[in-house]
Formats: structure tokens, C-alpha cells, sequence
């Protein structure tokens, strides 16, 4: 099957909004093993609209829409596909149903009804996170165009809880997808490990890379989904020897769900002592449901006076190393445990930029201290890039800290 997908927004083609859409629905479709043929982005305009999906339905069999479904008179993707498609917009009750619940008893005017009109005989996508309901609708020459919400927030879950499974029953197959999550590897590193592997057909295996982290997703098609899995998971274990430790888990939410699982079956706590990270590491960890089983407390030392005053480290120390040093990073993590009597305290600092680096302590310079009762570690962390934001290096010192942790617990090589 040919798909191609058509963005529609004016706000896309301003460059206001970026556009994650297309490029969400294009690894799907890949994942599919549907092929993706051209992309393209529209502006609210019922005319050049309408010629795109002309020349879309001409050289494909799958056109998907983004954007383009809501109350105001700019959006105006149903009308134009309902004409292509010659299929009368007609109210789908259901969605009419589900849209006055929304608006509880409140005023709804003609716009925010038009929602609920859908192209006459097509199949409903229900939007489980918004008013907008999309839609597949089958042309006369037996063409498929599906509407999808623009909202990433909405289009997502309407993907993949009905626009795949949709997919999946034209195509009478299943699709099963395992990811390999990758920590202390760049995307380039792995690909490279798995050259011989990326290439195969069936299960694909590709390289994706995450803020600070990467993944390696490995998929399968067969006729059902058992099968599916099946070919994914000798695969997926294959990948994760070849890796090695770097690898924190396949199919994991993340690292910090990881930390937090770890720490409850081992029935241990953790307290936070934070300088450049700003108090993030203990905002990751709790935003995990049950965290509060596994953490304590965390502390924001950002000045050397509190780092004294709160966590006992020594203004020698800090007079003598800088508070970016490992001697400190080693007293706050100890001092975090102590005062908190967890099993394990965290200590973080560093230069995050965009000022304060200097030659010998140049911006990306981080510290992380992890203290237990075997000892207390320090891991040097060096992440040189002038190009990169605050909220990056931020990102990454917490990131290392939850590896630092899961190593630990795992018995792993910190």
C-alpha cells in the first residue's frame, strides 16, 4: 500500500507551530510496512486543499490528513474531503452524543456541532481527548483518506487506538513493536552495532533517538499478534546482548519509572541533594505514580552557604575544590542520606551554562554522586556543547543520576 500524508494548518506553514504530526504518522505507517510516498504541508485554503488530495488520490492508495477538524471557519479539512470523496457530511450521533456531554448543559453553537458531521459511510475515529472526531472514508475508486485531529495530544492515542487497528484489519495482519531503551550510547554508536540487523524486512529493526537517551524499536507483522511477538523478542534480546549494559530495559516507560521500580522491590528510599539540575531529578522520580514509597526528600542547594547549612559539606571543602568538584558532589550525596536516613542519597552539580564555564570548568561539567552503605561513587560527567540550552545539560545530569541508581541496584559497573 502507496500512503502519503497532508499536514493542513496555515500556522504550519508559517513555521508558528512545528510540525511533529507527519513525522508521528510516518514512523506508524512505516512500522505497518506501509510505504510512505510524498508529504506534504497545506494551508487553510478549501482550494489548495482540495488540490493536493486530487493529486494524493492519483498516485496513492492511503492519504492521511492532520489538522484541519475543528469549530472555526478555517477548518475546513471534512468539507474539502467530503467533496473529494463525494460522500455528504452527514451528524454521526455518536459523536453528537459524546460532544454535548463535553459541553455539559453549556452553550454550543453551530461551529462547535459541526464537529460531529462526518462524511456519509465512513468509519469513526473516536477522539478519547478532545471534541473532534476523525474519520476514514473510502473514495468511489476504492481510495482510503483518514482525518486526524492536529493536536498531538489527540491525534496520538486516535492513532493508535483506532486508526491502526483500522489499518490492520484492511491489511489482515498484526503488528507487534518491542523497544530496546539505550542509556550512555549515542543513536550513531548503535546503528553502527547493528548494521547487519537494520536492513532486514521482517522484523525491522531501527535506531531513534530521545532527549539524552535513544531506543532501538523492533517490529513485526504476522497474522497475529502472538506471532508477531514472537519474532520481535529473539530479536530484541539479541540487540540487547550485543549493547550491553547501556541497555536499561525493553519496553520501559523510562528511566526514572525503572529507579522507582527497582527501589520498591527492594524495599529501599532515595533522597535528592540538587544544584544545576534544579530540583529535576526529584521532580522526574515523582512524577511517578508510587514514588512516594521509594523517596523522601530532595533539596535544592544551589548556594554554597545552604549546601553548608542544609547538607553538612565543609566550607573547606568547598573553598578548597569549588562547588562544582567531585568532593563536593561526594558530601552533598552523603549529606542527603544522612539527614534523611534514606538508603540511598543523590548528589548533582555542575556548570550548566549559559555562564560560569571556564577552562578547567567548562559548561557541561557535571558531578553526580550516588551514597549507600558500601561507599559513596562519583561519576565525572562531560557533556560539551555550546549549542546545547540549560534545560539539556539539566536534563542529562538527572538522567545519569537514575542510571547511577539502576546500575547500582542491578549490580552493574558504575
Amino acid at each position: 500500500m502507496k500512503a502519503e500524508i497532508i499536514s493542513v494548518g496555515t500556522e504550519l506553514l508559517l513555521g508558528q507551530v512545528i510540525n511533529t504530526d507527519a513525522s508521528y504518522v510516518a514512523r506508524a505507517l512505516s512500522e505497518l510496512g506501509i510505504d510512505m510516498m510524498f508529504s506534504c504541508t497545506v494551508g487553510d485554503n478549501n482550494g489548495r486543499l482540495k488540490e493536493a488530495l486530487t493529486h494524493a488520490l492519483e498516485r496513492s492508495d492511503l492519504v492521511i490528513t492532520t489538522g484541519g477538524l475543528g469549530p472555526t471557519e478555517d477548518d475546513l479539512t471534512k468539507e474539502t474531503i467530503a467533496e473529494c470523496a463525494g460522500a455528504p457530511l452527514v451528524v454521526h450521533e455518536e459523536s453528537m452524543k459524546r460532544l454535548k456531554e463535553h459541553f455539559n448543559g453549556r452553550y454550543m453553537g453551530q461551529n462547535q456541532m459541526k464537529q460531529a458531521m462526518l462524511p456519509e459511510g465512513s468509519t469513526v475515529l473516536l477522539n478519547d481527548r478532545g471534541t473532534a472526531p476523525g474519520c476514514a472514508v473510502e473514495t468511489k475508486e476504492g481510495k482510503i483518506i483518514m482525518m486526524f485531529p492536529g493536536p498531538p495530544s489527540e491525534l496520538i492515542p486516535m492513532l493508535h487506538n483506532y486508526g491502526i487497528p483500522f489499518l490492520m484489519k484492511r491489511e489482515n495482519a498484526s503488528i507487534f513493536s518491542m523497544n530496546v531503551h539505550v542509556f550512555g550510547q549515542g543513536e550513531g554508536a548503535v546503528a553502527e552495532m547493528l548494521s547487519d540487523m537494520t536492513d532486514a524486512s521482517n522484523p525491522t529493526v531501527a535506531t531513534y533517538a530521545k532527549e539524552g537517551e535513544m531506543y532501538v524499536r523492533v517490529t513485526a507483522k504476522a497474522e497475529n499478534a502472538q506471532k508477531a511477538e514472537e519474532m520481535c523478542r529473539p530479536v530484541a534480546e539479541r540487540i540487547r546482548e550485543r549493547i550491553g549494559d547501556c541497555v536499561y530495559g525493553i519496553n520501559v516507560d523510562s528511566l526514572e519509572q525503572l529507579a522507582v521500580n527497582l527501589l520498591s522491590e527492594r524495599k529501599m528510599t532515595i533522597a535528592t541533594a540538587e544544584s544545576c539540575s534544579g530540583g529535576l531529578l526529584a521532580k522526574r522520580i515523582t512524577d511517578i505514580p508510587g514514588s512516594s514509597q521509594v523517596f523522601e526528600m530532595g533539596a535544592v542547594t544551589y548556594a554554597n552557604r545552604i549546601k553548608t547549612l542544609l547538607l553538612d559539606v565543609p566550607e573547606e571543602l568547598l573553598e578548597k575544590h569549588g562547588a562544582v568538584s567531585e568532593e563536593v558532589a561526594a558530601a552533598m550525596a552523603e549529606g542527603v542520606r544522612r539527614k534523611s536516613g534514606s538508603d540511598i542519597g543523590i548528589g548533582i552539580t555542575g556548570i550548566a551554562g549559559p555562564d560560569g564555564g571556564t577552562e578547567e570548568k567548562p559548561i557541561g561539567l557535571i558531578y553526580v554522586g550516588l551514597s549507600d552503605k558500601d561507599g559513596t561513587v562519583v561519576r565525572k560527567v562531560k557533556v560539551f556543547s555550546h549549542r546545547r540550552p540549560r534545560s539539556y545539560y539539566r536534563y542529562t545530569a538527572a538522567s545519569f543520576a537514575l542510571d547511577m541508581v539502576r546500575r547500582r541496584l542491578e549490580e552493574l559497573p558504575l
